[in-house]
């Protein structure tokens, strides 16, 4: 090996080094940003949620679910992008909730419908979610 190259391979080391050494973060699983509750308690706040995220709707069905005690499959699927997105689902597990339906008034790719979802807790929204329902499995994060 010459010298050059054995030169840079500690440079390199040196600098992933550095990194780990100021932020421990830069290698690992992915942080879940911390959740700011969200006001949920009429439908101008929850239409203003959307509205934030400069999605413009409206509500056509609200329904009373129990969230799953324990998260598999798809809805580990769901649980992970509510994760990413700073949604508190995960902390509602085993509680019950209303999940409102709109239709999305703004956005319609290749002329489908898109729907958004806002599920509620305790006046708090706690998941968000914005796909088509023409069965595509487009799902789009709200924020």
């Amino acid at each position: 090996m010459s010298k050059k190259l054995l030169g840079l391979i500690i440079i390199a080391a040196t600098v992933l080094g550095g990194f780990i050494l100021f932020d421990p973060d830069y290698i690992g699983e992915p942080q879940i940003p911390e959740s700011v509750p969200v006001d949920a308690s009429t439908e101008a706040s929850r239409c203003s949620y959307f509205a934030s995220h400069g999605w413009e709707v409206e509500e056509i069905s609200a329904k009373d679910i129990t969230i799953p005690s324990e998260f598999s499959g798809e809805y580990e699927s769901y649980a992970a992008l509510q994760d990413k997105q700073g949604m508190p689902l995960r902390e509602y597990a085993g509680k019950a909730g209303k999940l409102y339906v709109y239709e999305v008034q703004n956005y319609s790719p290749d002329e489908s419908k898109m729907l958004a979802e806002l599920l509620v807790c305790n006046d708090t929204a706690i998941a968000s979610l914005v796909y088509s329902d023409n069965g595509s499995g487009k799902q789009l994060a709200v924020n």
